[in-house]
């Protein structure tokens, strides 16, 4: 198979990009980075300069980076769904995909990374300021979420990057009561059938979480 796909299932970002594999039905060989396959870890730092993932190789080209794979995939791998789509539409498209991984799915991740830090090393003022910046996200998300998805009627890229960062950024910091648009948008996702693939196949993994995996989800 000439598309090989670096991931592990409880990955935000890994998540992200299977969300667009998945619902285009794109064939794939999927090499999981977990303890037991090695092999996969040494592959992956073969061609990600950092050993980040998730990671593709096409043919022999590796593709890092969420959005940049799921560009490729739109470019080269088509299938149903534009993820991309032309235009303004993109452009909005686009700018949410960028808002929900640097100012949602970013700042979630500030509090998980500084309780794996060592001890004595911990910035509560860093966590603090995350956790107010997430809040911020939130309310102006909450003006601008509509009924359907998040840039329009169609699901795009945009929502591949918001269904794994509003599904973790939650048990975080919680939407709340409060913002009725935004916590309608995530059950949204939660309930679509490849998020649910994703979220399921994460559930073994939950373990992993530092700050605690709610069974709310």
């Amino acid at each position: 198979m000439s598309l090989q796909f670096f991931g592990h299932p409880f990955s935000s970002y890994t998540q992200k990009v299977l969300i667009a594999l998945w619902a285009d039905e794109t064939p794939f060989e999927y090499r999981i980075l977990e303890q037991d396959h090695p092999e996969n870890f040494e592959e992956l730092k073969r061609h990600s300069p950092y050993g980040l993932f998730p990671l593709i190789i096409d043919d022999g080209r590796p593709v890092f980076e969420s959005t940049t794979i799921i560009e490729h995939l739109q470019a080269h791998h088509p299938g149903p769904n534009r993820w991309i789509p032309d235009g303004e539409e993109g452009r909005r498209v686009r700018f949410l995909d960028r808002f929900f991984d640097l100012y949602v799915m970013g700042n979630m991740q500030v509090p998980v990374a500084d309780r794996l830090r060592p001890d004595g090393t911990q910035d509560a003022l860093g966590v603090e300021r995350a956790r107010q910046k997430l809040h911020v996200a939130y309310d102006w998300l909450e003006d601008q979420i509509g009924n359907a998805w998040a840039a329009g009627d169609r699901f795009t890229l945009a929502d591949c990057a918001a269904a794994p960062s509003l599904f973790y950024a939650d048990w975080v910091e919680e939407i709340g009561d409060g913002r009725p648009k935004l916590k309608a948008y995530r059950e949204r996702l939660l309930a679509h059938p490849v998020v649910v693939r994703a979220v399921d196949e994460g559930r073994p993994y939950r373990a992993y979480f530092p700050l605690g995996a709610p069974d709310r989800d």
